[in-house]
C-alpha cells in the first residue's frame, strides 16, 4: 500500500473499523486471493461524511483503483444520509489532488503543519455535495 508520513497500526485500523459510522471498501485484484489493490476507510454522521484514508497500491496506481474507492465512500455515504463529502490531502499530492478534483471536489480551506511539525505545507481540505454525480455517476448508485 502507498506509504503515510504518518502510518496507521493494524491496532489502530481495527478500533476505527469498529466505530459505528465508520465503513470501508477494499479493492482485490483480478486474480482473487489476498492481494489487495487498494482501500478507502470512510465516515458518515449527523449528514456528513469524510474520506479518513484512501490507499492504492503502488502497482495498481494510475489504473482507476483510487477514483473507483472514492466514488464508492461517496456511494456509501450518500446511502447513510450524508449530503457532503470532505478528506485532507497533502498539499504536494499532486496525483491526489487531480484525481480528487476530478471527482468534483473542492478546496475549503487548509491545515498547516497537518501531517507534522515537519510538514510545512500542510493538507488541503477538500469538500463535495453528494447530490451531483460523482464523475459522471450518481453519488447513491
Amino acid at each position: 500500500m502507498s506509504r503515510f508520513p504518518s502510518g496507521w497500526s493494524a491496532a489502530g485500523i481495527c478500533a476505527l473499523l469498529n466505530q459505528r459510522h465508520v465503513f470501508a471498501h477494499i479493492a482485490e485484484t483480478r486474480t482473487g486471493g489476498t492481494d489487495v489493490a487498494g482501500v478507502v476507510i470512510a465516515r458518515a454522521a449527523a449528514g456528513e461524511a469524510e474520506i479518513l484514508s484512501l490507499a492504492t497500491a503502488r502497482d495498481h496506481e494510475g489504473r482507476g483503483v483510487g477514483g473507483a474507492l472514492a466514488r464508492l465512500a461517496c456511494a456509501g455515504a450518500a446511502r447513510r444520509g450524508a449530503g457532503e463529502m470532505f478528506l485532507e490531502v497533502a498539499a504536494g499530492n499532486a496525483a491526489a489532488l487531480r484525481l480528487y478534483r476530478r471527482l468534483g471536489f473542492r478546496e475549503i480551506g487548509r491545515r498547516p503543519r497537518y501531517y507534522g511539525p515537519h510538514e510545512a505545507d500542510g493538507a488541503i481540505v477538500l469538500g463535495r455535495g453528494l447530490t451531483a454525480p460523482v464523475d459522471g455517476r450518481a453519488a447513491d448508485s
